[in-house]
């Protein structure tokens, strides 16, 4: 009988820039593996028969399949199998959850720590991206179907369904608002966690499948939905994000040097804050930052703010730690970098100065009742606990709704009360005929996966109904 194959319990670990050097620099703190750390880590797969770990992937990768070809030294078939379901690999293997997705399905969870594949995604990937001639030898040649597509928005979403509508033969066309490409993984994701020249990568992969990204484009504003399916476009896919930020609406929140993390991610990553004076975008983040919120935008900006300068950071956050929707391992470099978590906590007003400057926030503590709809406990005010809190500024982290202009100036298209439109999860149909939607415009602000796996579906649903 054949000896069992011991299995090591413990992942690889990721080599990291150490937390001192890193909260002074913007370079990417995860390092990646080598290929050897690469080796160990894919030899811990099981080979399930009945992989789960599919199960848990909203793109659908092959998964097992991917990490066998990096045990038997085939990187191309590697390459091959990972991007036949996934057009974002180098994206993907940084910033997707994996820990509740594909990882959190995978058999070695229950005895150990799972297989870590989003970083042997991120492996594959970025020896891909030093090996651009294998790509090109494995691109097959695309028969033109006739049909014309317009995405309207350049994020995760649509360029997943972009680049799968193209491998079909459609005739892609995306209208991005911005003057680049990448929507949210440009201007709301740091250069630390997601490299910049990696996005650009991945775009212009797309654009290599024959999509057409047309830059500076407001749909609503230069042209209407109804005017693109009116001029040849045979469907249109909405996947223009969330960019709407959301509020406490508590008083002082119009002082200034309050911002909404939708402008202060902006001004940091897409305008390139971080460079000031060589790019011209100025910011503030200095002296004490106070950061609301406990997502993993509110890491990316209290993350943010060290970098900027800032001397103290103080995430304020009205429940437990446990009940943070921020990843475990953003929370752990946030917390190894310096930034101070203030749980249990919530603003109650802000306070200005003579000039009209935020100089603190008002807080109470809070205690957590019975859960709520969200299924976490309820945060309730603790009496007589109000305390101030110094700051000199002031990052409003609660998420993010999508622009109203889009279903503003589309007849027919459905829409919740929260401003999301209402599109079939499992097609992302809408209630407008040849209009598909996902991503966060659909959902409201979410994972990137997600808004991948919507890209998808409702790629795979355009081209059900374009074939009868």
């Amino acid at each position: 009988m054949a000896e069992k194959k011991k299995v090591n319990l413990n992942r690889v670990p990721m080599p990291k820039q150490e937390p001192e050097a890193r909260r002074k620099n913007f370079n990417e703190v995860a390092l990646g593996y080598t290929e050897e750390q690469a080796m160990e880590e894919a030899n811990r797969c099981l080979q399930c028969p009945k992989p789960f770990c599919k199960d848990g992937c909203p793109v659908n990768v092959d998964i097992p399949e991917f990490i066998k070809a990096i045990r038997d030294h085939d990187m191309p078939e590697a390459v091959r199998i990972l991007k036949s379901k996934n057009s974002l690999p180098g994206i993907c293997g940084r910033v997707c959850p994996q820990e509740t997705q594909c990882e959190g399905k995978c058999a070695l969870d229950k005895k150990g720590a799972p297989v870590a594949i989003g970083r042997l995604e991120r492996y594959v990937a970025d020896w891909e991206r030093a090996h651009p001639e294998i790509s090109e030898k494995q691109r097959e040649h695309i028969n033109p179907n006739g049909k014309k597509v317009a995405m309207v928005g350049s994020g995760p979403a649509g360029l997943t369904c972009a680049a799968d509508l193209a491998k079909l033969g459609y005739e892609v066309t995306i209208f991005e608002a911005f003057h680049v490409a990448g929507g949210v993984l440009m201007y709301g994701i740091p250069e630390f966690r997601l490299p910049k020249d990696i996005v650009q990568g991945e775009v212009d992969y797309v654009r290599s499948l024959g999509v057409e990204i047309k830059l500076d484009h407001v749909i609503g504003k230069i042209a209407t939905v109804d005017e693109l399916l009116q001029n040849g476009y045979h469907a249109v896919f909405l996947a223009p994000g969330a960019g709407a930020p959301m509020f406490l609406n508590i008083s002082g929140e119009n002082l200034s040097d309050i911002y909404s993390a939708n402008e202060f991610l902006t001004r940091t990553n897409l305008m390139k804050a971080y460079l000031f004076p060589e790019y011209d975008t100025p910011i503030k983040a200095g002296g004490n930052v106070a950061v609301i919120g406990g997502g993993n935008v509110a890491m990316d900006a209290s993350r943010c703010a060290l970098r900027l300068g800032a001397e103290e950071v103080h995430l304020i956050y009205r429940r437990s730690e446990v009940e943070m929707p921020a990843r475990a391992e953003e929370r752990e470099n946030a917390k190894e970098e310096g930034v101070i978590f203030s749980l249990l906590t919530n603003p109650d007003c802000f306070v200005g100065d003579e000039q009209g400057k935020v100089k603190a926030v008002e807080c109470y503590e809070m205690e957590l009742g019975e859960p709520d709809e969200s299924g976490r406990r309820r945060p309730i005010r603790k009496a007589g606990t109000e305390f101030t809190v110094p700051v000199d500024t002031v990052i409003v982290a609660l998420g993010s709704r999508p622009n109203p202009i889009v279903p503003s100036t589309t007849e027919g298209l459905e829409v919740t009360r929260w401003g999301t439109v209402k599109a079939d999860e499992d097609t992302g149909k809408t209630s407008k005929d040849r209009v598909w939607c996902g991503g966060d415009m659909a959902t409201g602000a979410a994972t990137v996966i997600s808004a991948m796996g919507a890209g998808k579906r409702a790629a795979a649903d355009m081209n059900a109904y374009f074939n009868g």
